[in-house]
């Protein structure tokens, strides 16, 4: 086993590996832009170490910087997380190349599957349907590929995920513009323009498969998720399992994945990505060659530690279990905390959380990369924490979490918790009843409009309340003291982010 581990990423996923790290009696090793000094990841990991300015590019995108902290720091190996390097085929080489271990798949793995075009040739030959699509350099004959396809198509880039890049084309006027502006972005954000076409599927849900693979052939599953509510194509909630399939469904969309991981010889945790219609059945959509940002949901159904999985495969070369007996442990759901302004088209903020306060309790996990007194860099993708909630059925989960959202608080960065709490409350979130396109047909139009309506005095002074009530006295939170409470002689001199001036 490893004695020491750099984690070459930050927030939230920097903290959860240091996390398990701390469980196996393993140092971590944080890194830290210019941006970053102090934050919360370089705190709890055992030692932390500079790698550059704030632009991502001469920072966490360094790759040469990263592997000479991880040389200088005398670790052995370097865990990505998810986002920045964590799918870059050189950055695994050079890994390697460096004497140290890369937990993740070989450089050859990421690009076969990392490369969506190259992991749909594969699907296909494995027998995996895979969604119609069109590849190229040639605008022009992306166009006439789309004509003959018929619309509305994707536009996506070739490498990454989390969304970026992809573009919706209703007609063939809107598609030449959509194909340059997911270059654009393809390039800024995974140094690489190469874009694919896929033929839109209408209201799918998104399905996706977490598999685990030895590096020899053997691969095995963890059940699926559901990650179908979806705000631009970026995952807002997902989990696991999926309400839409029953145990059939699940054990053919599991069988096509493990064959896929197989056929790639596939190392440590990846996840297969499917969409599915009643009437289509499951087509392929990408292998994401990392670990995912929703894996909680599928620990607290399964209890397998995912990124303890992850370094024992690559310490070992070995699966660190045999196919776990089904069917998943209860339900799990995540919320994906941002720093961002529902209110103003998801704007992303920036600003110093003057106070945070996370929720609590025996089924509540929070991944966090904030609290109190920590800044929000406008660098960096604005995600906060995830808020994951486990119950024995999808309904005990579900309201789990809307509670855990309605504990949590956040002053002095605007945060999409209002969001999370309203979306999570529609009837269409309580049944399950949504595809991935649902939030942005029928669901933002109405909250828009809640959003914008005047504030009335009255809101304000129930905020200021509770906000009494978080700092009182035990015995001063019942409803007796409730009724007594005069929040202009409680709060003394105060200002909207709950503290004194």
């Amino acid at each position: 086993m490893f004695a020491k581990i750099l984690i070459a990423n930050r927030g939230e996923i920097a903290c959860r590996i240091a996390a398990t790290l701390r469980d196996l009696g393993i140092r971590s090793v944080a890194v830290y832009s210019e941006a970053d000094r102090g934050a919360l990841h370089t705190r709890v990991c055992d030692e932390a170490r500079a790698i550059g300015p704030a632009e991502p590019r001469a920072s966490y995108l360094n790759a040469e910087a990263l592997v000479r902290a991880a040389r200088e720091a005398g670790a052995q190996a370097i865990h990505p997380g998810f986002g920045f390097l964590a799918e870059n085929a050189d950055f695994a080489d050079a890994v390697e190349s460096a004497g140290l271990t890369f937990i993740g798949p070989t450089g050859a793995q990421i690009r076969a599957m990392g490369d969506k075009r190259e992991a749909r040739r594969l699907a296909a030959k494995t027998g995996v349907p895979v969604v119609p699509g069109a590849e190229g350099a040639d605008t022009r004959a992306l166009v006439r590929a789309a004509d003959a396809m018929g619309y509305p198509v994707l536009v996506k880039a070739a490498l990454g995920g989390g969304g970026k890049g992809m573009r919706k084309a209703a007609d063939a006027a809107g598609l030449a513009e959509a194909i340059e502006a997911a270059r654009r972005v393809a390039g800024s954000a995974f140094g690489d323009e190469s874009v694919y076409l896929e033929k839109l599927l209408e209201r799918p849900r998104h399905i996706e498969v977490q598999v685990l693979g030895d590096g020899q052939g053997r691969a095995l599953h963890l059940f699926e998720r559901d990650c179908t509510l979806q705000r631009r194509h970026q995952k807002v909630v997902e989990e696991a399992p999926s309400p839409a399939l029953d145990a059939r469904l699940r054990a053919e969309v599991a069988r096509a994945a493990v064959r896929l991981a197989e056929a790639v010889r596939y190392r440590g945790a990846g996840t297969i990505e499917m969409l599915w219609t009643r009437e289509a059945g499951f087509h392929f959509l990408e292998m994401n060659t990392r670990l995912q940002v929703e894996h909680p949901v599928t620990e607290l159904v399964t209890g397998v530690d995912l990124v303890r999985a992850q370094v024992e495969i690559a310490a070992t070369g070995r699966l660190p279990f045999e196919q776990p007996p089904g069917p998943p442990r209860g339900h799990a759901i995540e919320a994906r905390v941002y720093a961002e302004d529902a209110a103003r088209d998801f704007l992303p903020q920036a600003g110093t959380a003057l106070r945070v306060r996370w929720p609590e309790g025996a089924s509540v996990r929070v991944d966090r990369g904030l609290e109190s007194g920590d800044s929000v860099s406008v660098h960096y993708d604005p995600m906060l924490a995830k808020v994951i909630a486990h119950g024995a059925t999808r309904t005990e989960a579900l309201e789990r979490l809307v509670a855990a959202l309605d504990e949590a608080r956040i002053h002095g960065v605007v945060t999409n918790l209002p969001f999370l709490r309203a979306l999570l409350r529609a009837p269409e979130a309580v049944s399950g009843g949504y595809d991935t396109e649902w939030i942005e047909r029928e669901f933002l139009a109405g909250f828009s409009a809640l959003m914008r309506a005047p504030a009335p005095e009255l809101a304000l002074a129930a905020a200021a309340i509770a906000e009494a009530l978080d700092g009182a006295a035990p015995a001063a939170r019942g409803p007796a003291a409730r009724r007594r409470l005069d929040p202009f002689a409680a709060l003394g001199r105060w200002r909207l982010a709950g503290l004194e001036a």
